[in-house]
This record gives structure tokens, C-alpha cells and sequence, in this order.
């Protein structure tokens, strides 16, 4: 019965097909190739390796918007970050951008970036404003502000959060961030790369390293200093020792100018550059160490070459901050750190590049292995994730020294380190007043008794 059957249905088949090339044209044959057809929804609205609907029309919404063409090309653009917005503003442009990367590495893209590139830091995040990076170069200054925003409704492969960036810049968007005590890039030329100017220290003359950095004939005593009232109480004897003992003087330029200038102000205040503190390193250390020549820094001489592309030997602080790379005592390529090639002379001290560059003066041997988890457990510190890890295995050696350690005669009690929060003159100062480890070191006041003794 089963055979039969085939016969039938090939009949069947050839009858219908006779019936739609008949009716090509009628209604019914419309109706079955519609029905046929592929959707031209799914050709419209088409998924391509699992990318949702609502991210294609996000990215034809963004490709309108463009980037003025005026914009500057030195100004620094994160890759995996999308412009949404331009709008002009009372002080320049801001520009308005989404990245689904976390808030901390856009962060660092950016500080490296200026640094990198010669941009002078007007401002750096710290826990205060922790969103806010302020740069200038030449005429040009620049605000990224960076902020963690939630996502409603997410896809289910889209991040929980996204990052918004906004770009502003102009002529002067930048003015406010700077904070008060920092001063302006020709007021820090003037102040600590010029040997004839009031604020300028050393260089030290090679054939004298075991002296301190200036004798007492050419140099103010601390009692005329007249602005000491305005430094903490508990850091007051701290810069009175360092200035007599002539780590701290101030090099009179009588003679040198027709223009009166002050040449008795500490400015306690005053933030500290990184080729001052350099210079104020290696002059405290030999001067705490002038009786004895095998821990003292030796000064580079002119006849090797620079560890540093911003500080040719033609730079007054050469001597010094060479002097520092030669012993390894700071980063540069001459230490295996590849990425140091700029030393950036003018830039803020950080308070973790201070303790970075004392703590192997202090210990006087490497330092131990660190993790975010033990420094978090000795110090306390809320904030240890943003330490720099070249900095961590510094500030982890400093708690070792108890009483003496850099960190609690400088800052005092706290739980916030603020590792990037730049250094005043009188921090600095506090800092350099003691080298060596708890009860096996000497302080500015133990070498000023050695220094005065002969003449008793």
C-alpha cells in the first residue's frame, strides 16, 4: 500500500507548482513568497559577535560628535574613551567623553602623559580632589577631571561602571586648581635654577663634598629668617638646625642686583620642586656625614654623561641630581628603570617620592619586598592602593623606625598618607633633620654640637 502512494503525492507537487507559475502574478502567490521571505527586521537590527542594539546606536551617536578642529594636538587623548559632548565655556572648551576602563588607571594615563611630555603639574588628585589633574604648557592649560559614574540598566556583558571624563582648555582653565602655595614656572626658574638668586643652594663644588653645602661667611643665619612664625611649632627646630648647620642658607646676592630683594624668607609653605629637594639631599647627608667620607654622596663631575635628557650638564643642580643617579639613590636608567628618562627638575616633590629617595639614605642597604597588604597592616594607611610600588617598599622600611621614622616626624598621626599630595619647604626640611634608623643615626642637632666642639 506504502508504494502506491508515492505516485500520488508526485502529482500532487506538480499541480501546485502548475498553479503558482499560472498565478505568478495573482494575490495568493504574493502572499506565499511574503511569507517566505526573510524578516527585514533581522537585516536591520542584525547582532554581530553579541554586541546589543543599544551599543550600535550609542556608537552612531557618538560619531556625530567631533573634536573642534582647532583642538590641540599636545593635548594628551585617552584611546579607549568616547567624546560625547563639546561645549564652549567662559574660559576655554570642555569636552565631555565615556570610557567603560576604571577611574584609577585613566588617572595614571594622564599623569604620566604630562610628565612624560613636559607639562608643568599645576595640580595632581589627592583625597581632598581626587579627580582632578591640572597641567600647563606655554600658553596652553589643560583640567581632566575624572569621575566614576554608575550604569543604569546594563547590558549583561557591560561594565556596572563607566568613567567621565571631561577636557577642559583654554587660556587660564587651569588657574584655579593650582594650589596657593605653588609658585609659577618663572617664579621656580627663578628661585632654584639660578645661582645668583636668593633661593638657590649649591651646586657644591666637587672638590669640597665633605664640607657642608655653604660656609658660614656667605650664608644667613636662622635668626634672619623672619618668617620661622609661620612654621608648625613642632617643625621649627627642625629647619633652626639645618639652616645653621648650612643645609638651609640662603645665599646673599648683595651686589649682584640693583633691585632689592628678599633674601630672609624661609617661605615654610612653599612648595618644594624635585631639584631642590635633590639638592637639599645631598647637602644635608654630607653635612650630617662631614667626618665621614664613606657615606657622604659624591658629586658628578661634568665629564659624565647625563642620566636625565632635562638636566644637561650645563644645569647649575647637575652635580647633585647626577650625583643621586650615579648611587642609585633616585630612579633613572642607570638603576635599570628604563622609563625614567626625564627627572623633571620643576616639578612638585610628592610625599612618596620623598620618603623613595631618603629611606636608602636612612637604612643604608636595599630595601625589603612590599605588598599593599603589609604596608595596609603596619601603617594603617586607607589610601595604600595609591601608592606608587616603587614607593611601597620605602614607606614599608620607614615604619621600622618607629619614633624616627620620616613619615611620623614629618606628617605626625594620621591614616591618610596622600602619597601624591606635593611637599612644603617645611616638611622637607623635617624630614632631612635625622638619618638612620632608630638608635643608630644622627640628627641636624647632633651635628651641630660636632661642628661647634673644635672651637670650645
Amino acid at each position: 500500500m506504502v508504494p502506491c502512494k508515492r505516485p500520488a503525492v508526485f502529482l500532487s507537487l506538480a499541480v501546485l507548482l502548475s498553479s503558482l507559475t499560472a498565478c505568478a502574478n495573482s494575490p495568493v502567490a504574493k502572499n506565499l513568497e511574503e511569507s517566505l521571505a526573510a524578516d527585514s527586521r533581522l537585516e536591520n537590527n542584525s547582532v554581530i559577535f553579541g554586541k546589543a542594539k543599544q551599543t550600535e546606536a550609542q556608537q552612531q551617536q557618538q560619531s556625530t560628535v567631533q573634536l573642534p578642529a582647532d583642538f590641540p594636538s599636545d593635548i594628551p587623548l585617552y584611546t579607549n574613551a568616547q567624546l560625547q559632548e563639546v561645549t564652549p565655556s567662559s574660559s576655554g572648551v570642555s569636552t565631555r567623553w565615556l570610557s567603560s576602563d576604571p577611574s584609577n588607571i585613566i588617572e595614571s594615563f594622564y599623569r604620566s602623559s604630562f610628565q612624560a611630555n613636559n607639562w608643568q603639574i599645576l595640580q595632581q588628585p589627592t583625597d581632598q580632589q581626587s579627580n582632578v589633574i591640572a597641567a600647563r604648557r606655554n600658553d596652553l592649560q589643560v583640567k581632566v577631571s575624572i569621575q566614576p559614574k554608575s550604569v543604569s540598566n546594563p547590558a549583561p556583558n557591560q561594565p556596572q561602571t563607566n568613567t567621565e571624563l571631561l577636557i577642559e582648555y583654554g587660556g587660564n582653565v587651569a588657574a584655579t586648581a593650582q594650589p596657593t602655595a605653588a609658585t609659577t614656572p618663572s617664579e621656580t626658574n627663578n628661585q632654584v635654577a639660578q645661582p645668583g638668586d636668593p633661593q638657590f643652594i649649591g651646586p657644591i663644588p666637587p672638590t669640597s663634598v665633605s664640607q657642608p653645602a655653604n660656609t658660614p661667611d656667605d650664608s644667613k643665619t636662622t635668626s634672619e629668617f623672619s618668617d620661622l612664625n609661620k612654621v608648625p611649632p613642632e617643625l621649627r627646630q627642625h629647619i633652626q638646625d639645618l639652616a645653621a648647620l648650612g643645609v638651609l642658607s640662603i645665599e646673599s646676592n648683595a651686589g649682584k642686583s640693583d633691585t632689592a630683594t628678599t633674601t630672609n624668607q624661609f617661605e615654610p609653605s612653599k612648595i618644594i620642586t624635585r631639584r631642590e629637594y635633590a639638592r637639599w639631599l645631598v647637602a644635608a647627608n654630607n653635612a650630617m656625614y662631614a667626618n665621614n667620607p664613606a657615606k657622604q654622596i659624591r658629586l658628578a663631575s661634568e665629564s659624565v654623561q647625563s642620566a636625565f635628557s632635562d638636566v644637561p650638564k650645563t644645569n647649575p643642580d647637575f652635580p647633585e641630581i647626577q650625583g643621586l643617579a650615579e648611587a642609585g639613590l633616585i630612579p633613572s636608567p642607570l638603576s635599570g628603570d628604563s622609563t625614567e628618562v626625564l627627572f623633571r627638575p620643576d616639578a612638585p616633590l610628592t610625599r612618596e617620592q620623598l620618603i623613595l629617595w631618603k629611606l636608602p639614605l636612612d637604612t643604608r642597604q636595599a630595601l625589603p619586598g612590599a605588598n599593599l597588604e603589609a604596608v595596609k597592616q603596619t601603617w594603617g594607611f586607607q589610601d595604600v592602593g595609591k601608592i606608587d610600588p616603587k614607593a611601597l617598599r620605602a614607606v614599608l622600611a620607614d615604619f621600622q623606625n618607629a619614633e624616627q621614622s620620616n613619615i611620623r616626624r614629618v606628617f605626625g598621626y594620621t591614616t591618610l598618607f596622600q602619597p601624591k599630595k606635593p611637599v612644603t619647604r617645611a616638611e622637607a626640611a623635617a624630614a632631612l633633620w635625622y638619618f638612620g634608623t632608630q638608635g643608630d643615626g644622627v640628627s641636624a642637632s647632633d651635628a651641630l654640637k660636632l661642628k661647634r666642639s673644635p672651637q670650645q
